[in-house]
């Protein structure tokens, strides 16, 4: 299963849909969930003139778009800025790594090998991790439904017909939310922390029920609350 190649382009194309979809969001208000994404196909800013754009990019910003849902387009605000690609998330945790290591005023053992220093079969490991974080945490708010699966897989598959990673994708959006499960698919500290700064992407923090999945999340992680914090902190800085 090859995710790597897919996750950056998914990540990159974040940066175009929420670009498109911004200017209308600010000017009108949007419907809930992905019916609202779906009902402005027709207009400017809809997902509808994203997907009948040409190329990849297009269609990685529909699924990115359907992964996000409709409310998470309309609060952009400074996110745009942080869809810069798979390698973003790898510096967000190493610059968190830095400041936290600062804070308590100890030297680290070794340098944090987050995913923008690593081989290309580990950053591998890391892409598959961090895919599972995003998909989970788009549903922590319980938007997405059957029909909305069938939708996220559907453009996955106009991405790349692997087979595999398409089973995978089915699999890991029919699961019942678990950060517990999650959790498990980091086996490294750093990989841990990228899956929790690309769940702090995804959710909103003012919904209870994101807030609260993403500190389950972090708590299966075994983030130390100081770490915690500061990769925290590093995103915000990242969305100005």
């Amino acid at each position: 299963m090859n995710t790597r190649g897919l996750l950056d382009q998914l990540l990159k194309s974040g940066q175009e849909m929420l670009q498109n979809k911004a200017g209308g969001a600010q000017n009108k208000p949007a419907g809930g969930g992905l019916g609202g994404l779906l009902g402005g196909a027709s207009g400017a800013n809809g997902l509808g003139s994203l997907l009948s754009g040409a190329g990849g990019g297009a269609l990685a910003a529909g699924a990115m778009g359907l992964l996000l849902g409709n409310k998470k387009v309309r609060k952009v605000g400074g996110k745009v800025a942080l869809y810069g690609g798979l390698a973003a998330l790898g510096v967000i945790a190493y610059k968190a790594y830095g400041n936290w290591n600062a804070q308590k005023g100890t030297a680290p053992q070794s340098e944090p090998q987050t995913l923008d220093r690593l081989p290309p079969a580990q950053v591998e490991q890391h892409s598959q991790a961090i895919l599972k974080a995003l998909v989970a945490a788009a549903k922590a708010d319980g938007h997405i439904d059957d029909r909305e699966r069938q939708l996220i897989e559907g453009e996955f598959t106009k991405l790349d017909n692997d087979q595999e990673l398409n089973h995978w994708l089915h699999a890991e959006l029919n699961k019942p939310l678990d950060p517990t499960d999650v959790a498990r698919a980091a086996s490294t500290p750093e990989m841990a922390a990228e899956m929790y700064v690309a769940s702090v992407m995804m959710v909103d923090e003012e919904n209870f029920m994101e807030k609260s999945y993403l500190d389950e999340l972090a708590r299966q992680l075994k983030l130390e609350p100081g770490l915690k914090m500061e990769l925290e902190r590093q995103v915000r800085v990242a969305l100005v």
